[in-house]
């Protein structure tokens, strides 16, 4: 049995590009429906209509988990006999600095990422284009009214679940789609063509943006995609990835707490780093590049000297 099981696995691992790519859509495709099954009984069950926010949350959950979580397992199963090492998920033994320097990266950065949040939003499409562009912006509101029903909790309770759903969910799974599995594909652990690296990283980090489907935040997404994938590439761990795409995550989560809890404008959040406070913003993209660069030598020097 185990030696037919390896066949398999060997006869997947060699498989065309294209039919891989088939194989993941079609796990992504039959994971969507059992989720979409598993919804409908918990429905029928806790009797949540469609506006229920249990009912919403119950599906940002499932929707993360069988789209995102569990299809780079399946494959990464399908395609090799090591599937936590080809998703760069092993025990890695990184500095322990990088464990305080990647989250201190994201933290520094969000005034920054304000300001250019604040850049792409000024971006217009041509006037032929300005149907596509009113689409957008619908989407976009409505994404923005979505997230602020989930976001407003004010028990520890409901804290804590929108951290486990809206910030490591979504940062384990993403990283796993992203880093791992699309990023892992265009590559190799031997790629040394520094032109293939750089055109991987960033070809994943722009569709990782635009899967988010927010034009108006794009740009930020992408260099967050970007930085990302360097950091996979620079210490060949997963976790380092996920900690910083959580970081990022749980800290909006907290922040809207806090402003809920404080009855605060969430607004004046996003604004930090923008208008009267332009030279924060300023001053924390500059921060954060001599932050990424010292991170990325203190990298590369751990690999070398492995």
């Amino acid at each position: 049995m185990q030696e037919k099981v390896s066949t398999l696995k060997a006869r997947y691992a060699n498989s065309h590009p294209f039919v891989k790519v088939l194989q993941w859509m079609g796990a992504v495709v039959l994971l969507t429906i059992f989720a979409l099954s598993v919804l409908s009984l918990l429905q029928k069950r806790c009797g949540w209509d469609s506006a229920d926010i249990n009912l919403l949350k119950a599906i940002q959950a499932l929707q993360t988990v069988c789209v995102f979580v569990l299809p780079p397992l399946v494959v990464a199963y399908l395609w090799t006999e090591q599937p936590v090492r080809w998703l760069h998920m092993q025990k890695n033994s990184c500095p322990v600095t990088l464990w305080f320097l990647v989250p201190l990266s994201i933290l520094i950065a969000a005034p920054g990422i304000n300001l250019l949040a604040h850049l792409n939003q000024q971006l217009t499409l041509p006037a032929f284009l300005q149907p596509i562009e009113d689409i957008m912006r619908e989407m976009e509101q409505k994404a923005e009214y979505l997230t602020g029903r989930f976001l407003q909790v004010s028990t520890i309770g409901g804290l804590l679940l929108n951290m486990f759903i809206m910030a490591f969910l979504p940062a384990m799974g993403e990283e796993m789609t992203f880093r791992g599995l699309l990023l892992n594909a265009l590559t190799s652990r031997h790629t040394t063509h520094r032109a293939t690296l750089h055109l991987a990283v960033w070809g994943v980090a722009i569709l990782f943006s635009a899967v988010h489907l927010q034009f108006y935040g794009f740009i930020p997404r992408m260099l967050l995609g970007a930085y990302l994938g360097y950091l996979l590439i620079w210490t060949g761990s997963m976790w380092l990835p996920i900690l910083a795409h959580f970081t990022n995550n749980v800290f909006a989560v907290l922040a809207y707490f806090v402003a809920f809890r404080c009855q605060t404008d969430t607004a004046l959040l996003e604004s930090i780093g923008t208008g009267d406070t332009l030279w924060i913003g300023i001053a924390s993209l500059v921060l954060s590049l001599f932050l990424i660069l010292y991170i990325r030598k203190i990298s590369t020097t751990e690999r070398q000297s492995a």
